[in-house]
């Protein structure tokens, strides 16, 4: 079986008629993690929302596939069927949804007509993913991130991300408002889906999220686009200098591009 691959090809995003991607391109396989780093305003959290189909980014032009299938032709469910998975910044709370039953409705729904897990499979499979990240076994029953702290529902994606095993993971700030005991914990969580059959694009701040999981790639993006590729080490020094060496190499000037959703 041939490593997945999501391939972007100068992708332009629109919000209310604004440009706010301008023709990024990027390449992502299994068994790569990207990181993908920028100031506020550059339309990183832009770029996720719009490959998961968010309707309020108009893609004006470009392409997004799948292994050599248009993601833009699919339906938001579809593209989470074909092996697409977003951690969001902000999760939804659910009422009235359990978080087991919202898991296995998932992941029924990915593992398709026909091959539905077994519930005693289910359970054996998410108790030891909760307990690997120490969750407490009582978020199983309780109602989807509803009253769940930050860390809680952070982690509650990661059980989702392993519960899933997708293709191909977007990450979308999954360590804002983590102290460091629960950032250890989702980072555990990422490393052990490690390996050929998933790849994985993080969209961070921060260098120390990437000191507990190490890129093979890491992007700079900047007013719509990726502007610099290196390896961890640029992360490193982006830490340690900030943007303005980036902005001063390539002649960029100050711009604020995003919109948050």
């Amino acid at each position: 079986m041939s490593q997945s691959k999501l391939v972007i090809n100068d992708l332009h995003v629109a919000i209310d008629e604004k440009e706010i991607i301008k023709g990024l391109n990027l390449e992502i396989k299994g068994g790569e993690i990207h990181a993908i780093m920028g100031p506020n305003g550059t339309g990183k959290s832009t770029l996720s929302s719009a490959i998961m189909g968010h309707p309020k980014y108009e893609i004006t032009s470009g392409a997004v596939t799948l292994d050599d299938e248009d993601v833009l032709e699919m339906e938001v469910d579809e593209r989470a069927r074909a092996g697409l998975f977003l951690a969001m910044q902000y999760p939804s709370e659910i009422s009235g949804v359990t978080n087991a039953d919202f898991l296995r409705s998932a992941l029924n729904s990915r593992l398709g007509e026909g091959n539905e897990i077994s519930l005693m499979k289910f359970i054996r499979k998410m108790d030891s993913n909760m307990e690997f990240l120490e969750m407490d076994p009582d978020m199983a029953q309780r109602y989807l991130n509803e009253g769940f702290s930050g860390g809680e529902k952070k982690r509650n994606e990661i059980l989702q991300l392993m519960m899933l095993e997708p293709k191909i993971a977007i990450l979308d700030e999954i360590d804002s408002g983590l102290d460091i005991d629960a950032l250890k914990v989702v980072s555990k969580g990422i490393n052990k889906m490690r390996g050929e059959d998933f790849g994985c694009l993080i969209i961070t701040h921060y260098q120390r999220l990437l000191d507990y999981i190490t890129p093979d790639v890491v992007h700079v993006m900047m007013q719509g686009r990726i502007v610099k590729t290196g390896g961890p080490e640029l992360a490193q020094r982006l830490e340690a200098e900030g943007y303005d060496w980036i902005k001063q190499e390539l002649g960029i000037e100050d711009e604020t591009v995003e919109q948050e959703a």
